[in-house]
């Protein structure tokens, strides 16, 4: 499903994110990213979103070269990612349904069908009785799952999640893993960056990068 062929990535001749990367993602396997900061952990994910575009080598997504992935392009790639970063980005202005049922609308769906897959979603993450509430009043883990349910209203075949449980306490974080094995479960395919040790322990794999190389997990 996803696969990096001697990828590369330079911000400039000394700004060397990603060196030489060759890996793959089968369907449906969860994945964890491991590395210290600035290691190219998110550069990774951004590349499987066309958010960046690498320097030399190619990324294969559903089949699709990245690199040659015209700007109008881009929507329908996306439409079959579900992304999730630290800052949720929740728009503070309306309930956490309505910001659920945004990306729907965006692409067309009438607001009864929003509605109903934005609760469907809201129901799996565990938030739907706070489906009326404000983003600011529900707590920081709880606010993360209202991302989770928003990246994945759109039935995403790949979830990348980018440190999502960075500054969570263990119980929220393990609420929002919970979420995302849920999804993994059934057979969406999950790449998730971490720094968490107890995350990364349990994990059935692990890729590993340092300086913007990989160390180990290339292969399953």
């Amino acid at each position: 499903m996803i696969e990096f062929q001697n990828v590369s990535k330079a911000y400039s001749p000394d700004a060397m994110a990603l060196r030489d990367i060759s890996l793959t993602v089968d369907k449906g396997e969860l994945v964890f990213l491991a590395g210290p900061s600035g290691a190219g952990k998110s550069t990774l994910l951004k590349m499987i979103a066309a958010m960046e575009r690498p320097s030399a080598g190619k990324v294969i997504v559903n089949g699709q070269d990245i690199g040659q992935i015209k700007r109008a392009g881009l929507p329908f790639l996306r439409r079959n990612l579900g992304l999730i970063f630290q800052q949720q980005r929740l728009l503070t202005d309306r309930s956490i349904l309505a910001n659920v049922m945004l990306p729907l609308l965006v692409t067309g769906a009438s607001r009864a069908q929003a509605e109903q897959r934005a609760r469907a979603a809201l129901d799996k993450v565990g938030l739907l009785e706070r489906a009326l509430s404000a983003p600011l009043a529900l707590s920081g883990g709880e606010q993360q799952r209202v991302a989770i349910a928003r990246a994945i209203v759109n039935r995403p075949q790949i979830i990348l999640a980018d440190e999502p449980t960075a500054n969570l306490d263990r119980a929220s974080a393990n609420q929002v893993l919970d979420a995302l094995k849920a999804f993994h479960s059934v057979g969406v395919t999950c790449l998730i960056s971490s720094h968490d040790e107890q995350m990364l322990d349990a994990a059935a794999r692990v890729i590993h990068l340092n300086h913007g190389q990989l160390t180990a997990g290339a292969t399953a």
